[in-house]
């Protein structure tokens, strides 16, 4: 057991600035308040220990206060992507199991169908210091279940337990170092696990968090700028774009680390950052590790550029063959993770075999040098990055089935500046059709949230096999390379 995170930094960190939004400050001892009278709340709606509580939020102080409350409770957080449509919202919400949902009135016309916990009945003034005992933390219990794409053409629910989020916030420190005066920036929404990871390491190191509700360029260029943010997490398109609204003004000394994840970056983007002095840690993560697993510090970034360094302290990565086997240097394989910020399992786990014996095995496939740096070539097998959002081609293939007119389709991500990869849509038709791009965008708005939609599409008498009777994916890329 431990003390709760947030009363115990409260303690040692008082009148410090915890939370910064939309000019709002929060200090340790007043969030801490503020969660006490939240946790309060949402026990007098009901919610207990165990309970799995689903929250449909936008970024604000009062989502960070819901997820440290619901910690008080004992109670696991499930963070709903506001971006789903109201069935893939609704499937979430009954595969984890979720007892209430907590959520704003707008979201009531998804009619779901458990107790709705309207957050603008709650005030802050509740608090009464009465209620709720002493808080302590089980730090092998399960803080939230996160949702991340499946190959299987459905999410799965990664068990992210408190011990997954404190190791990931010291090895993360001991990587990157900590300052007493660093504000770390964020523009990551906490349905993500990144968001929800700065969000507890800003607690435990006893920094603020700045807090932004979605990304702005404008806005995250101003906060470097003025607001002397020392740190920022951004994934690649975020990254460009800060860039292409700086016009050649340099990062000034003050930003000390920006950590880049979320999708592989090209080697021009990190070429074009350095001619800014932007301090880049290219980062390797993944939900199912609790968001960070290897990090290049900037300086040793500059020398290689591409790779994402060495594994975090008391984090093993090794590359493997099809049977498993360890390869040596310079061999590509399948990435394979062990150590402490490994999830606890999918949640009703169906047959997946992802977590071996402690080992996560990814699907990604890489190599490591001789020096131990890793270097990704392909992040799973057939995953679409596009603006830091997962998408697997067999979701938006099984809802494209749904169309009377489909027999057969594949979907691939083909590369984009801006967005990294882009997702495309390659259909044979059952009988000659004459179905538009448009149309099917539009079949597929209630299916599928918009950054899964295809934004290219081939319409093809067949689909390109390989020997073994299998789509092959990469003559379908080709097609949209004509």
């Amino acid at each position: 057991m431990m003390y709760d995170w947030l009363t115990a930094s409260a303690a040692a960190n008082g009148d410090r600035a915890a939370l910064t939004f939309k000019g709002e400050t929060r200090s340790f001892a007043m969030f801490d308040q503020n969660v006490t009278a939240l946790a309060e709340f949402l026990s007098a709606n009901g919610i207990r220990k165990g309970d799995h509580v689903a929250a449909l939020l936008p970024t604000s102080l009062s989502y960070a206060a819901v997820v440290y409350a619901l910690g008080r409770l004992g109670a696991v957080l499930v963070p709903l992507n506001s971006r789903l449509t109201s069935e893939e919202l609704r499937w979430q919400i009954e595969h984890a199991e979720c007892k209430a949902i907590v959520c704003e009135e707008s979201a009531g016309a998804l009619e779901f169908h458990i107790p709705q916990i309207r957050f603008e009945s709650f005030a802050w003034s509740a608090f009464t210091k009465e209620v709720l005992p002493d808080f302590e933390i089980d730090m092998a219990k399960t803080q939230a279940i996160v949702f991340t794409s499946g190959t299987t053409g459905k999410p799965k629910g990664a068990q992210i337990t408190w011990e997954n989020h404190f190791w990931s916030a010291t090895t993360s420190a001991w990587r990157l170092g900590m300052l007493p005066t660093d504000r770390w920036l964020t523009c990551l929404p906490l349905y993500h696990v990144g968001g929800l990871a700065i969000l507890f390491r800003c607690c435990l190191y006893g920094i603020e968090a700045i807090v932004h509700d979605g990304f702005d360029a404008e806005a995250v260029n101003t906060a470097i700028d003025k607001e002397n943010v020392t740190l920022v997490s951004l994934v690649p398109t975020m990254l460009h774009r800060v860039i292409e609204s700086r016009d050649g003004k340099p990062f000034p000394p003050s930003l000390r680390l920006i950590l880049l994840g979320g999708a592989a970056a090209p080697v021009w983007l990190l070429e074009k950052a350095s001619q800014l002095n932007a301090p880049i840690a290219p980062t390797y993560g993944l939900t199912e590790a609790a968001s960070q697993v290897a990090t290049m510090p900037p300086d040793m970034a500059r020398l290689k550029l591409g790779s994402v360094g060495k594994p975090l302290l008391f984090t093993n990565v090794k590359i493997v063959d099809e049977s498993g086997k360890a390869l040596p240097p310079d061999v590509h394989g399948e990435v394979v993770i062990s150590g402490r910020t490994v999830m606890a399992g999918y949640y009703r786990n169906e047959g997946d075999d992802a977590l071996r014996n402690g080992e996560l095995h990814t699907g990604d496939i890489g190599y490591l040098d001789e020096d131990g740096d890793l270097w990704l070539v392909q992040r799973r097998s057939d995953l679409i990055v596009s603006g830091g959002e997962n998408v697997y081609p067999a979701e938006v293939e099984s809802a494209l089935r749904e169309h009377p007119a489909v027999a057969d389709v594949c979907v691939v991500g083909i590369a984009s500046e801006v967005w990294g990869q882009q997702v495309a849509a390659a259909i044979v038709f059952k009988n000659p059709e004459s179905v538009s791009a448009e149309e099917f965008d539009q079949f597929l708005r209630a299916r599928l949230a918009g950054y899964k939609r295809p934004r290219y599409y081939r319409f093809v008498a067949e689909l390109p096999m390989t020997g073994s009777g299998k789509v092959n994916r990469s003559l379908v890329k080709a097609l949209f390379e004509q």
